[in-house]
């Protein structure tokens, strides 16, 4: 459907199906994305080179396919512009027809997605909360589709009807607003995974807390997402006693999704200080 939207749109001269195509494209990108990284990571799985997995596989796709739709809605954008400022024809008999398929579509992918949210709800199968987040953020970019599509049909009719000839580029232009906020975000969350940033703060701290008890310090911490909901953990502890790493993994139980956990234990340098015989 997004493919039809994307070419009629082009051929009949409407901005807001040309929008509304490439809006559907992100959410299916998005899908596709998700789909390959899980392929690609079950095939890597073992693969040695991977040092950490191939967790950040989606994250790469996800930061080059955002790079590619920020450069389409500003396609968009610019094309929009233009067409407010010289207006050419519609097709609009063809332009409406795709359009309102398009909405039929969205409705029906809504539909199967929410169908599928209540089955389960009713026979007692409560899957995994992060089964249900992912359908429910696939219903929430399959509702959200439809609104771009039914704005496609608004500014369709009011251009054929009232002659607002600008209805469609200006509708063209939210489309392309709506792609643009999605793909900078995409490749805020998905660079920040690529360039090891922290994940969140508040986990930092935690670690900390669970770390640092019997006057042990911690003298060095990373914390790093290694894919998703995993994040790898590096510490160094200053301790008056080391003992085996072990000890200090079992601080961190009941922290979930840290793999790869590495703690080293070093002699407080001036406990080595004290123990020196005096000059």
């Amino acid at each position: 459907m997004m493919v039809a939207e994307i070419a009629g749109g082009s051929l009949f001269g409407s901005m807001a199906l040309v929008a509304d195509g490439w809006h559907m494209s992100t959410h299916a990108a998005a899908l596709s994305i998700a789909g390959f990284a899980y392929w690609f990571a079950r095939k890597h799985a073992h693969d040695p080179r991977f040092t950490f997995g191939t967790g950040k596989v989606g994250e790469l796709a996800g930061f080059a396919s955002a790079v590619i739709l920020a450069l389409v809605a500003l396609f968009i954008g610019y094309e929009s512009v233009q067409r407010i400022l010289a207006p050419i024809a519609i097709s609009f008999n063809e332009a409406i027809a795709i359009a309102v398929v398009g909405l039929g579509v969205n409705i029906f992918s809504a539909f199967l997605l929410r169908d599928d949210h209540d089955h389960h709800e009713h026979h007692g199968h409560h899957h995994h909360g992060h089964h249900d987040t992912n359908l429910r953020a696939a219903y929430v970019h399959v509702l959200a589709d439809a609104l771009t599509s039914v704005l496609a049909i608004v500014a369709l009719l009011a251009a054929r009807f009232y002659g607002w000839m600008w209805m469609d580029p200006a509708v063209g232009m939210i489309g392309a607003m709506v792609i643009a906020t999605w793909s900078l975000g995409l490749i805020r969350s998905s660079g920040m995974t690529l360039l090891d940033m922290v994940p969140d703060p508040s986990l930092s701290s935690r670690i900390k807390e669970m770390l640092e008890l019997n006057g042990d310090r911690v003298s060095d911490l990373h914390i790093w997402r290694v894919g998703p909901g995993h994040s790898a953990l590096v510490a160094s502890l200053v301790t008056d006693e080391p003992q085996d790493p072990s000890i200090y993994k079992a601080r961190l139980k009941g922290l979930k999704g840290l793999s790869h956990v590495t703690v080293e234990a070093h002699t407080c340098p001036d406990h080595e200080h004290l123990r020196q015989p005096a000059d």
